[in-house]
């Protein structure tokens, strides 16, 4: 019996020991709020970097962290996208916060305000933590019924809007 609950204890941990993304799903063409959580460091070393991958289709600006310094870098997207009547051709492909150290023993999330893309799916943000020791890349896409990955990007889906989303 004790050796099931080691077992079960074990995987608990393990379950939660990716970064992920909140909220799990938002409406297409919406201005969304999203939480990238980082709840440990790499191999028990503090995390210094995170850097988050935009999809095709989504924009973002980060929100800056006490303790952290932002990073963009600028690419041309596959199809422009038209925001504020405006054409857009290039955008935001990659954010970095780096700083902290964010102890392995704490949890912390990095957050950005995103337009998402009016076609609903699955977007996966590829997510790079840096650590004083090592990194981990959280980069594995797998379909929803996929098999599981010990590196899982983060997914949010997309889902048909209820209504015309909110203008700003």
């Amino acid at each position: 019996m004790k050796a099931y609950w080691i077992a079960a204890l074990c995987a608990a941990g393990t379950a939660h020991a990716h970064v992920t993304i909140a909220p799990a799903s938002a409406p297409a063409g919406a201005y969304a709020t999203l939480v990238f959580k980082v709840g440990h460091g790499c191999d028990g070393s503090a995390t210094t970097a995170i850097t988050v991958q935009l999809p095709e289709g989504v924009t973002a600006k980060p929100m800056p962290k006490p303790g952290w310094t932002l990073n963009l870098v600028e690419g041309k997207l596959a199809t422009p996208l038209q925001q504020h009547g405006k054409t857009i051709a290039t955008a935001v492909r990659e954010i970095t916060w780096r700083g902290g150290p964010l102890a392995d023993a704490y949890y912390d999330e990095f957050t950005v305000q995103a337009k998402l893309p009016d076609a609903p799916g699955r977007y996966a943000f590829k997510v790079g933590q840096g650590c004083e020791k090592g990194r981990i890349d959280w980069t594995d896409v797998v379909p929803a019924a996929g098999p599981a990955s010990k590196t899982p990007a983060p997914v949010l889906e997309v889902v048909p809007a209820g209504m015309p989303p909110h203008q700003h």
